[in-house]
């Protein structure tokens, strides 16, 4: 019995020296392969993602690019506006009394000379012929602030009459934008009723005055076309195309990269390293920036992944089409 122990525990020993040997080998195997891989050029991930590619001992990082092309920056400023009738006029009557009669309702047209009511100016013990209130322009009741039996005074607005056919829309533009203001500018108009439509309308007169309280200067704007979607009253929110910079190139201000307050980007050459260009910035508008010096049209510049970057890295570009 005691022979067959050895026996055993030697068969034992050995089974294990195997099995260990076995997977050692096959480690060995897949190590090798991994190496082998990344030998080949390995693969790229998403932009800022490096492999090892060629040789095995150059890091390649992967980017997107745009061209730098020169193109035109609409400068604007957003604003709100209040939408107004351009002819309104409120009446009054010539004389006191008691309103006995309204010809009108609320939304109604009116000519020129047509009667919107009649006073009686009648008192205890003397009686008066009925006095008309007269409209004195044509248009649409906006608003009919007196009911029949009234005690009015003639003070008293009887109504108010404006031309709902012509609107247009009043602005407030804060100080620092009053140099770039002047007729013929162009805006974009949106209301809430209306979600995802542009109206446009164009600048007509600017304010000579700058309101000392608010610090703004107001603008009147006219709709381009008539539309019976818009009616006074109507809030609205105003883009106003402010200063065209013409033939600039532009760059988001997310591929700017700021080292001791200088400013720089990476651009692509043709043997698909980077060089690090200083750079100068002017206007930014609505998160891109003006390059005034720097950079020559059609460069190709780094726009995403520049933040692993250095001067002469190799890279790899993914953007869509770029290959």
């Amino acid at each position: 019995m005691a022979v067959n122990k050895k026996i055993v525990k030697g068969i034992i020993s050995a089974v294990i020296f195997c099995a260990i040997a076995g997977l050692t080998t096959l480690a060995v195997i897949k190590i090798n392969a991994t190496k082998q891989k990344g030998a080949a050029g390995g693969a790229f991930g998403g932009p800022g993602k490096t492999s090892w590619g060629g040789g095995g001992n150059t890091m390649v990082t992967s980017v997107r690019t745009v061209l730098a092309v020169p193109q035109t920056m609409h400068d604007f400023v957003n604003t709100n506006g209040n939408i107004e009738t351009q002819t309104s006029i409120e009446v009054y009557p010539s004389i006191a009394g008691k309103v006995v009669r309204v010809n009108v309702s609320l939304g109604s047209h009116v000519n020129k000379g047509d009667v919107i009511a009649y006073i009686d100016p009648s008192t205890a013990g003397a009686n008066y012929k009925w006095s008309p209130v007269v409209s004195p322009i044509s248009g649409s009741i906006l608003q009919t602030p007196v009911k029949t039996g009234q005690q009015i005074s003639t003070g008293t607005v009887v109504t108010k009459i404006g031309d709902i056919e012509n609107l247009q829309v009043t602005a407030s533009i804060p100080e620092r934008y009053v140099g770039d203001l002047k007729p013929g500018l162009k805006a974009e108009i949106t209301l809430e009723a209306y979600p995802g439509q542009v109206f446009m309308a164009s600048v007509v007169r600017v304010s000579p005055v700058l309101d000392a309280s608010s610090r703004t200067k107001q603008v009147i704007l006219n709709f381009d076309k008539k539309d019976s979607r818009v009616n006074a009253g109507m809030f609205a929110k105003v883009k106003l195309y402010t200063v065209d910079y013409v033939d600039v190139i532009s760059i988001a201000q997310d591929a700017i990269v700021t080292t001791n307050e200088d400013s720089y980007l990476y651009v692509v050459k043709d043997d698909s390293t980077v060089e690090k260009r200083r750079i100068t910035t002017g206007k930014n508008v609505n998160g891109y920036y003006q390059i005034t010096s720097g950079i020559e049209a059609n460069e190709k510049v780094v726009v995403a992944g520049m933040l692993t970057l250095t001067d002469g890295a190799k890279v790899k570009d993914i953007t869509e089409g770029a290959n």
